[in-house]
């Protein structure tokens, strides 16, 4: 269930009564409204208030009038519904005025908010604000094989909501602890669909990196601002597909909007980079880059007329690698880092376990006599090192083969010894 808006949120998510209670000029909104009614051939007056997150009265009543008195719109009949019903289409010089507006902007989607009221409502929800206890970390790992070494590590890297590094070998995990952590962010956040900043508009909510929650209809507020949308807390990931260009506001030169930054769209959750240090970029242009992000809590963001805006990087950011980190980064960049955490191979033990709960999640009997004879032949025999993906893989390889034999999966040395010869490479 949501959680209640703070008393600091609140005020920031009040619905506007008038055209000023936006935080935005009226021009803008009159010329988003002309966009809209131009592109739609011909729209009601509530249509319009519900495609623009804003209360037809107070806001779009106003701004109708205003073009209809400009002569820019007019109207053509009513659904019925008095003046919320009436329908408006563009008129030769709403045209003409409408081309204009889109030579500055195509944007034509919900209306933004104010640089001030995202600064504001991103401190408000801040993800510094969530806290884990043991138990809290020991349930939301119960689905992994993990000492308490390794718990005692992650629990107090979580709780910093500030940065942490997941290094080790490949194959033992890190991507998959790193998804851990993010669902122990149950929490929600309002994001806004966009904001503004000096006449330019930024979108921030992106359907592919957020995750909206469907409120009952009792828990609505009708005096919520639509136009900041209920989200789970943000899990962005990204790998090498990772450029410089995509940690700033990006610019659409067609639609003449800006698409947020993944650290700003991953603003009160956790942003994942993948396998670290196959971007791209080079690590140390990252490492010049977040200098300052991670250690003030704020990030800089570049628009095209070259002013500079003051983002919060409220973030837990992690990096995942299976190179050296002493390779990838200098001591100054770790240093900026506020946890460590090495992913090493899984013991003979935790190897064990890994495998048997995987078993059993996939019905294969558990055979210790099977296991032993795939430990000493292929892995002590040959000097190969555990890896906590192994068992799954195998299983799945076990599986596979069974199918095809006709047989039901179990751990005989004939299917141990395919299944090994099929997953391994040969050297």
């Amino acid at each position: 269930m949501p959680n209640p808006i703070s008393s600091a949120l609140a005020p920031l998510l009040r619905e506007p009564a008038t055209l000023a209670d936006t935080g935005l000029s009226p021009g803008l909104i009159y010329d988003l409204a002309l966009k809209l009614i131009y592109f739609s051939g011909e729209v009601s007056g509530q249509a319009i208030a519900d495609q623009l997150r804003l209360p037809y009265t107070g806001v779009i009543d106003h701004t109708l009038g205003f073009l209809i008195k400009e002569e820019f719109v007019s109207i053509t009949g009513s659904t019925g519904f008095g003046e919320r019903g009436y329908n408006y289409v563009i008129t030769q010089k709403g045209s003409v005025k409408a081309q204009e507006v889109l030579a500055r902007s195509q944007y034509t989607g919900p209306a933004p908010v104010a640089l001030d009221a995202y600064i504001q409502a991103t401190r408000a929800q801040t993800i510094g604000q969530v806290h884990f206890t043991q138990a809290q970390v020991r349930e939301a790992f119960a689905h992994l094989t993990l000492s308490e070494t390794m718990l005692r590590r992650i629990g107090p890297a979580a709780n910093s909501a500030r940065s942490l590094f997941l290094y080790g070998p490949p194959g033992n995990g890190k991507t998959t602890i790193a998804e851990a952590i993010a669902t122990m962010f149950k929490g929600e956040v309002y994001i806004p669909y966009a904001l503004e900043v000096d006449g330019q508009i930024i979108q921030v909510f992106d359907a592919l990196s957020h995750v909206p929650i469907e409120q009952p209809a009792a828990e609505k507020s009708e005096s919520h601002d639509a136009r900041w949308l209920l989200c789970r807390r943000p899990f962005i990931v990204t790998g090498g597909e990772l450029t410089l260009e995509a940690l700033d506001l990006i610019f659409d030169p067609i639609s003449k909007a800006y698409q947020a930054p993944h650290q700003m769209k991953a603003n009160g959750g956790m942003f994942l980079i993948d396998d670290f240090g196959r971007q791209q970029l080079r690590p140390r242009d990252l490492l010049n880059r977040w200098i300052v992000p991670l250690e003030k809590r704020v990030d800089f963001l570049t628009l095209q007329t070259g002013k500079k805006i003051e983002i919060p990087f409220d973030v837990l950011i992690a990096f995942s690698t299976n190179l050296n980190p002493t390779d990838l980064v200098d001591d100054a960049f770790l240093r900026r880092i506020r946890h460590k955490i090495e992913v090493p191979n899984p013991t003979w033990d935790e190897f064990r376990q890994i495998f048997l709960r995987i078993a059993t999640k996939r019905n294969i009997p558990f055979e210790e006599e099977g296991f032993k004879y795939l430990v000493l032949e292929h892995y002590v025999k040959v000097k190969r090192e555990p890896k906590s993906v192994h068992p799954r893989d195998l299983l799945d390889q076990i599986i596979d083969l069974a199918k095809y034999l006709e047989l039901e999966p179990h751990l005989s040395k004939e299917l141990i010894d395919a299944a090994v010869e099929a997953y391994f490479v040969r050297m």
